[in-house]
């Protein structure tokens, strides 16, 4: 996603005229002067909006990390407060926080920046906290075979924060291990231990 191009939504864009329709039809239906000057505009950026946040569909997150690397290094490798916006699926209402992936390559290694790439592809699009956490530690079980990993996930939602029970402040936070991690103890804790430095 960042980095070599920003991706778009073609879906979005090639649906403009229909969202900006709904998104003006939606302020109507909500009580609001839809020809107000602060709202003139508001249905072409809230599409120009979806266009970016709702990227992810165009990407197949299998691909994202792309080429490997032979690499003989078998010990623990973690990328650290990977920063991610996303769409909760169920009230349309973000929540953003950060990404930890940790793995123990088994003779094939990413480069570090495809992780991130990952974790962009997993989010920009509606989501649950719970499944970018499976999806992103089942990805890169399946494509670089390594002998564990472990992602945790942080995420603050809106849709707690600003509405319903309206507790601002409060994390979310999920975790998902594969391969080693799963029985072995000590290595889930030295994880957990690096994130905190």
């Amino acid at each position: 996603m960042a980095g070599r191009k920003d991706y778009v939504n073609t879906k979005v864009t090639s649906n403009r005229e229909q969202i900006e329709y709904h998104v003006k039809e939606i302020l109507r239906l909500v009580g609001e002067d839809v020809e107000r000057e602060g709202l003139l505009e508001t249905p072409a950026r809230v599409t120009r909006m979806y266009e970016e946040i709702f990227a992810g569909y165009e990407v197949d997150p299998r691909e994202v990390l792309g080429v490997t690397f032979d690499e003989q290094h078998e010990e623990l490798v973690i990328v650290k407060d990977i920063v991610y916006y996303s769409q909760c699926e169920h009230h349309m209402a973000p929540f953003f926080g950060k990404a930890h992936i940790g793995y123990i390559p088994s003779g094939k290694i990413a480069g570090l920046s495809k992780l991130a790439r990952l974790v962009e592809a997993v989010t920009r699009r509606l989501q649950v906290q719970e499944r970018i956490t499976s999806q992103i530690a089942d990805i890169i079980d399946e494509e670089l075979a390594p002998n564990g990993v472990m992602v945790v996930v942080e995420g603050e939602h809106l849709c707690m924060c600003a509405r319903g029970v309206k507790k601002p402040g409060s994390k979310t936070v999920t975790s998902a291990v594969r391969g080693d991690f799963r029985n072995n103890s000590a290595l889930r804790s030295e994880f957990l231990a690096l994130l905190k430095q």
